[in-house]
């Protein structure tokens, strides 16, 4: 089992930087300024979200470059339903995976998903075992 590090600094009231011993990237973190941050970066949950999806698209874009699909153009779309109530948490994600292209087949497409859902994404491997993961695509043909 590999180890993986990470340090978080604050630079001032609920505004921080992070960066990961695998990348030395550094990142901000923030908050609104309401409760002390910034609001000049992401919050922790919305990188929750991008995560998700950051995660799964690497799987799908890799998988279908191996069989020679062409896009134009990607993107994910993703909602979240998060309670009323603290702790305020997701409870639901959807994700709408849209291809821009030509000659898109769907049974590729599909089992690109299929894999990274339910073989390779360690994000949705993790976040599935508490919140209601779906998906769904669509492929849409350039004029």
């Amino acid at each position: 089992m590999s180890q993986h590090k990470a340090v978080l600094k604050q630079l001032e009231g609920i505004t921080f930087v992070g960066k990961t011993d695998d990348t030395n990237t550094w990142l901000t973190i923030d908050g609104p300024a309401a409760f002390g941050g910034s609001d000049a970066s992401l919050r922790p949950k919305e990188l929750l979200l991008l995560s998700l999806a950051g995660c799964s698209s690497a799987d799908v874009i890799t998988i279908l470059q191996k069989k020679r699909v062409k896009l134009d153009d990607y993107q994910i779309n993703i909602t979240a339903e998060q309670t009323e109530t603290h702790p305020k948490v997701y409870t639901k994600i959807n994700l709408e995976y849209v291809f821009t292209g030509s000659n898109i087949k769907e049974k590729d497409v599909a089992r690109a998903i299929e894999l990274s859902q339910n073989v390779y994404c360690g994000v949705t491997a993790m976040l599935q075992k508490s919140i209601e993961i779906t998906y769904s695509y669509k492929i849409v043909i350039p004029e």
